[in-house]
């Protein structure tokens, strides 16, 4: 027991020595130099330069500075438009001013021309930029543009001219009214061209062929059915053809467009072209952007000029009130004959033809309003 209580002493005395030892050893050692170079001052030369600094140096090559300046514009356009996407990821929607309706209330504003339609202070403009203004005689027809704006939800709906419709056709023929006051008849000439081509497929004046012994007549049999469709175009043809013949374009003689045996239509005699382009011409602007909307609705002049005279103010002289109207309706038959009848054997395509069916009387409708009046 005494033995290992000295050899725990001993340890620890010699452990004490040793850490003695090296203290005293880094103690005593020299410090070692990293230089071995002898330390001088430092002398500061005088100021011989007078005035101020020079310019940072400068590219002489423009070319390279404009490449300089473009890249650092491209990168700035990039940095913002990160920043805009990022807001507006952030937000969770995206704003567009198109998409909001920047107007509360629309009404009927008469002046000394005539009527415009306001959105609040701002008047409805064409897109030349000039104040829609319809005449004194059309208060119905403000009305009909006030109710379309009204109905708008935003005014990204105005750029679709099937969401306006009747603010369209009203701007087309103050487009025409206006371009003839500066003396240029540019737009009149353009639509009687495009008539006049419709007048040579018109619809109403295209009938299917007679059948013959080898043709299939199973395919028109049918319980209901008492006549072919050619006898129905025909029938459907006669009045429209017998009063614009006799009331509108006296001793003009129409002739179906589609000859016996053939599918290239046959033009009309050069006098019934010179009648019915004469005719066009004459045409106030109203008359003639109706017929316009009528003829490209209905593919058929005869029908577009048998609404316009049946319901324009300017032919209040050869309008017979003692006879039913030519209304929309009626139209609209005597442009979709073909239509009805084969949708009446093989029945409608959901989303086509009942679609279109709204649209040709909507088109129609426009024409009536736009040249009825009260004078």
């Amino acid at each position: 027991m005494r033995t290992s209580s000295l050899r725990v002493a001993s340890s620890g005395s010699k452990a004490l020595r040793l850490q003695y030892v090296v203290a005293r050893q880094s103690e005593l050692a020299p410090s070692r130099r990293l230089t071995t170079s002898t330390q001088r001052a430092a002398t500061a030369l005088p100021i011989t330069a007078t005035g101020p600094p020079p310019s940072a140096p400068v590219a002489t090559s423009s070319q390279y500075g404009d490449r300089v300046g473009e890249r650092r514009r491209k990168a700035e356009l990039l940095k913002q438009g990160k920043e805009l996407r990022a807001e507006q990821q952030s937000s969770g929607k995206r704003t567009s001013p198109l998409k909001k309706r920047f107007w509360k209330d629309v009404h009927v504003k008469e002046v000394p021309e005539g009527y415009q339609v306001h959105l609040d202070s701002r008047p409805v403009r064409t897109p030349a930029k000039t104040i829609l203004t319809v005449p004194r005689s059309k208060p119905h027809l403000a009305h009909a543009i006030a109710i379309e704006w009204d109905m708008l939800e935003s005014a990204q709906q105005a750029l679709k001219n099937h969401n306006i419709p009747m603010t369209s056709i009203v701007a087309r023929a103050q487009d025409i009214s206006e371009a003839e006051a500066r003396g240029s008849t540019a737009i009149r000439e353009e639509i009687i061209t495009v008539m006049m081509r419709y007048l040579d497929t018109d619809t109403l004046l295209c009938w299917a062929p007679e059948h013959s012994t080898h043709d299939a007549t199973q395919l028109e049999t049918h319980p209901d059915r008492k006549e072919t469709l050619r006898q129905i175009q025909i029938k459907t043809a006669t009045p429209i053809i017998s009063y614009l013949t006799t009331t509108v374009w006296p001793g003009v003689e129409l002739r179906p467009v589609l000859e016996e045996g053939s599918i290239m239509p046959v033009q009309q005699s050069e006098m019934t072209r010179s009648v019915i382009r004469g005719w066009m011409a004459g045409l106030p602007a109203y008359e003639l952007a109706a017929l316009e909307r009528a003829v490209l609705a209905g593919k058929s002049v005869l029908v577009g000029a048998r609404l316009v005279v049946e319901w324009s103010e300017e032919f209040r002289d050869v309008q017979r009130s003692s006879e039913k109207r030519f209304g929309i309706e009626e139209a609209a038959e005597a442009a979709t004959v073909e239509v009805r009848w084969q949708t009446a054997m093989w029945g409608e395509v959901e989303d086509t033809h009942d679609v279109e069916n709204e649209d040709i009387r909507r088109q129609l409708g426009s024409a009536i309003l736009l040249v009825s009046g009260v004078r």
